[in-house]
């Protein structure tokens, strides 16, 4: 089975092949560089960039993976959450060529995918399962009991964690995305500099927040360093180190306690910000803590990518189902009939 994935969700066009649901064929992401001046992804902007972006990625999709559209057996494409404007774009094309070319559509839900983006690169998952999806719009934990029964057990009461590094990165005046950068700042820095608070810390349930720490942030440095950035690369480093210890700890703690608390069999964590190295080593020591594998894919397949999107449309094809012409895009998450008790 030879489906193309298509993901317009946010500010990446990106479409792939994946052949069984396991091969990736190809996986091919046109970033929009359009939105780093203005420190955040432009809604507007994104739609327009998909228009011009959608056709030559999809193209090129398949010219690397040697295949062509007549050898496609479906079109998969993220219906939901994002930005309107921008899933508008992908489903409308991914309606209009599986139509052209009489193969079954399937919408599919981009959290989930990030999920299940491991099983790409040979997870075995062992359920239930606990996983986390962490990225510039989501902080979630979720329960798996198995591919398509999914329920939400924890979530962020205010900001996503990358929209935390993002501010704190803005606030050093370090660039947009800030992921990477305090990532690779910190492993400079003294983490035990400044003692920022862990959110939500003993509320008794699996939930995040992380407006409280970027405040924190925000009166620490600006008490060390009224005069405002430029600020040495020291205490840039400390900061980054002592931000991202606090911002991490209060995600792995909550994760294990629902791991705990389900018992977890497994431990998977999906989304940008599971690139984050120190985040990923956490998960690891959680696991052997446990006694549980962990997963987590490689930094290609954290971002949002055509893969993973590949990946759930051949399993809910494989399972029979699909959408047909009147698949809509949905904003919400909340409103996106992902989860099942």
């Amino acid at each position: 089975m030879l489906i193309l994935g298509i993901e317009t969700s946010c500010d990446d066009t990106a479409a792939a092949v994946v052949e069984d649901a396991r091969h990736v064929r190809s996986n091919v992401i046109a970033a929009q560089d359009v939105h780093r001046e203005f420190g955040g992804v432009v809604p507007e902007l994104a739609s327009r960039a998909h228009l011009d972006l959608i056709g030559p990625t999809v193209a090129r999709a398949l010219e690397d993976a040697a295949a062509s559209f007549a050898d496609l057996d479906g079109v998969a494409v993220t219906r939901a959450p994002g930005l309107m404007g921008s899933l508008l774009v992908g489903v409308s094309y991914a309606k209009a060529l599986a139509s052209a070319l009489d193969k079954p559509l399937v919408g599919v839900n981009h959290i989930e995918a990030h999920l299940l983006a491991p099983l790409l690169e040979g997870a075995e998952f062992v359920y239930p399962m606990v996983g986390a999806v962490v990225s510039g719009g989501h902080s979630e934990i979720f329960l798996v009991e198995q591919p398509g029964r999914y329920a939400i057990v924890g979530t962020t009461r205010d900001d996503a964690i990358g929209e935390a590094f993002d501010k704190v990165a803005k606030l050093l005046g370090l660039g947009f995305p800030g992921g990477p950068v305090i990532d690779r700042l910190s492993s400079a820095g003294d983490a035990k500099r400044f003692l920022f608070p862990l959110g939500m810390r003993g509320s008794g349930d699996f939930d995040l927040s992380f407006s409280g720490l970027k405040t924190a942030v925000k009166r620490a440095v600006e008490k060390a360093a009224p005069e405002g950035p430029p600020y040495d690369d020291a205490f840039t480093a400390d900061v980054c180190a002592s931000f991202q210890a606090a911002a991490v700890g209060a995600l792995l703690a909550k994760l294990e306690a629902a791991a705990r608390a389900h018992g977890a069999r497994s431990l998977a964590l999906g989304g940008g910000v599971a690139c984050n190295r120190a985040l990923r080593a956490g998960l690891v020591r959680m696991g052997e803590r446990l006694g549980v594998p962990t997963f987590h894919p490689s930094p290609r397949l954290c971002a949002d990518n055509g893969a993973m999107i590949a990946l759930v449309g051949s399993l809910r094809l494989m399972r029979g189902e699909s959408d047909g012409p009147l698949l809509e895009p949905v904003a919400n998450l909340d409103e996106s009939g992902l989860l099942s008790a």
